[in-house]
């Protein structure tokens, strides 16, 4: 079984460069281990900067047929500000991407049978229930598996690795993974039921020991997140998780989170550690990885997809610009990579520090970056890097000189 590519995994980023490299031209193996695709608890948000990868893929009308809501406006509630003084500054979404209302929304199932159909519609020789047994790059990549009882060999002129987080073929390419260590919780549930919560308006806030994330995903549904200590990892274990971590949505500074908090459940409640991974090279002779099998960034800024659609981008530029893909050169993808990783950790550390943090000392240096940050616009320039993409700041940006300006902590 000869191909041009096989690809191992089937979810968003391997769907995507499949359907992309087929209407290319190339014939193409997407292997997937699911029967059916289920809610992760993630993958659903796009930044700005990521829907401008989505359109260059030529994926975006696909996305939004399928039900893809965009969100154009964003509120910052705190247990340091008036809830009024909140929604009357809202921030605009539209203003980071040239012809980007905001930032684009589509249930991760729904998302990823989406792109696998469209894999299909286009040639791809798509297989789902595939047991991958074993993986081999170099001069002549080979990927044995199991589906339907049979053990089929198949070979290639290039193996994609689209596997995720504990990637197989990351494993047998032998490319390390980087990992810092988890600094705070996060969890996340789909709630339905709630059409008094604005649907084109995204909101965070934090109060007390519990910080919240709310994206509408249009219709009354909403996917909520929350970031908590490390120390409560099982705050919201047991039958009645949803229901407690629902209350926590209670809050004083964000009135409207009633809505939220009465909504009704209909997926799972996970909980997971939160924490950025990296490889120093996401590919090897004969193969490249895409997405989280190359590392990922911490969640709580939302990012995965966004990483993902520019990976798939920029390594199908590549393939399509060279027909002999055995001089096909993955440095600048992997230096490109490196560096936005690297100010995406910078951003999310930030982050953490400011929204996943709790106490007396959390909250008065939010506090004073709030009052600071009204004097000097560039304290919030990692906004930026999250909606308009990291590449758009410059470099001193990501120092830690502009996370003790940022923080509070300068001398």
């Amino acid at each position: 079984m000869g191909y041009d590519l096989i690809v191992v995994g089937g979810g968003i980023g391997g769907s995507a460069l499949s359907a992309v490299m087929a209407q290319a031209g190339a014939k193409v193996l997407l292997l997937e281990a699911a029967e059916v695709y289920e809610d992760k608890v993630r993958g659903e948000w796009i930044a700005p900067w990521g829907v401008t990868e989505v359109k260059r893929l030529g994926l975006y009308d696909l996305l939004v047929s399928a039900g893809g809501h965009h969100i154009e406006t964003h509120i910052s509630y705190d247990e340091n500000r008036d809830p009024e003084a909140a929604r009357s500054t809202p921030a605009p979404l539209g203003v980071f991407a040239p012809g980007v209302p905001g930032p684009l929304c589509l249930g991760h199932p729904q998302h990823c049978q989406t792109l696998f159909d469209e894999a299909v519609r286009r040639g791809v020789d798509a297989r789902r229930g595939v047991q991958v047994i074993s993986v081999a790059a170099g001069a002549s990549p080979t990927v044995t598996f199991r589906h339907d009882g049979q053990d089929t060999t198949a070979t290639a002129r290039l193996l994609v690795g689209a596997d995720g987080r504990t990637s197989m073929v990351r494993e047998s390419l032998g490319i390390p993974l980087h990992q810092d260590a988890p600094h705070h919780m996060f969890a996340g549930l789909l709630v339905d039921g709630a059409p008094d919560w604005d649907a084109k308006v995204q909101a965070i806030g934090v109060e007390g020991d519990f910080s919240f994330l709310a994206f509408p995903q249009g219709s009354g549904r909403v996917r909520l997140y929350g970031s908590y200590a490390l120390d409560q990892r099982r705050r919201f274990a047991g039958a009645d998780g949803p229901a407690v971590f629902l209350e926590a949505f209670r809050m004083e500074c964000s009135p409207d989170n009633v809505h939220l908090a009465g909504a009704r459940p209909i997926g799972p409640l996970l909980s997971y550690f939160n924490n950025d991974a990296w490889t120093d090279q996401p590919f090897a002779p004969g193969a490249v990885l895409v997405g989280d099998a190359g590392g990922w960034n911490d969640p709580i800024i939302g990012l995965g997809l966004s990483i993902t659609y520019r990976d798939v981008r920029i390594v199908t530029d590549i393939l399509k610009a060279e027909a002999d893909w055995a001089r096909a050169d993955f440095s600048p993808y992997a230096e490109e990579r490196a560096e936005r990783l690297r100010r995406l950790r910078f951003t999310a550390g930030l982050v953490s520090a400011l929204e996943a943090e709790f106490g007396a000392a959390a909250r008065a240096r939010r506090d004073s970056l709030h009052e600071r940050a009204s004097l000097d616009p560039s304290l919030r320039a990692h906004t930026f890097a999250v909606m308009a993409g990291p590449e758009v700041l410059p470099p001193e940006i990501f120092t830690p000189e502009h996370r003790a300006r940022v923080l509070g902590e300068a001398a």
